[in-house]
């Protein structure tokens, strides 16, 4: 099929357009507010960190798998492949969430060199994890209303931060993981 054979569906994505603005802005937020809040009397969930991380990494994976589907025209898996990563990506920040409800930030121990590189990795994952949200949600409209050619170009901007964001956040918990104290 080429691109002249797809037919847009403006109206779906006149209406896909509102919400993602609303989500842009109101998962930032959310999150930012979320983290300071802490749930008195309950236990640390200290088991999610590692969890989390491991998302993140199967997150990268299945991004890697979609791009891969996607050129070799498989539409189908391409589709259900980002349907499955941004479930991942919830479910990451649910869990990501949680855990910053019941537990105390951790203070990262590394100096030198390291110090730098992991506070360049932090900033820069948190950052983008920011701003990849309303590349991710314009991207998939723009795949579900069928307009591939506007899909496409942003695709491409869009899949590397996806994977820099979720590469990085595993990053962050392996650079961050030896200073955890329960």
């Amino acid at each position: 099929m080429n691109n002249s054979e797809y037919i847009v569906d403006s109206k779906k994505a006149a209406k896909y357009n509102k919400w993602i603005i609303v989500l842009s802005v109101v998962i930032p937020i959310a999150v930012a507010v979320l983290f300071g809040v802490k749930i008195p009397n309950v236990e640390p969930l200290w088991f999610l960190p590692p969890i989390y991380a491991s998302i993140n990494a199967i997150t990268a994976v299945v991004l890697v798998l979609a791009f891969l589907a996607i050129k070799k025209k498989n539409v189908k898996k391409h589709e259900l492949l980002i349907k499955v990563a941004m479930t991942l990506s919830v479910i990451f920040l649910v869990l990501y969430v949680a855990y910053h409800m019941t537990s105390d930030s951790t203070k990262f121990g590394g100096e030198g060199a390291i110090k730098y590189v992991y506070y360049f990795i932090l900033f820069t994952h948190i950052v983008l994890s920011i701003v990849v949200i309303p590349f991710v949600l314009i991207t998939y409209v723009r795949g579900i209303t069928n307009d591939i050619a506007r899909h496409r170009k942003i695709a491409k901007i869009t899949f590397p931060l996806w994977l820099y964001v979720a590469v990085t956040g595993v990053l962050v918990y392996a650079l961050i993981s030896p200073y955890y104290t329960f």
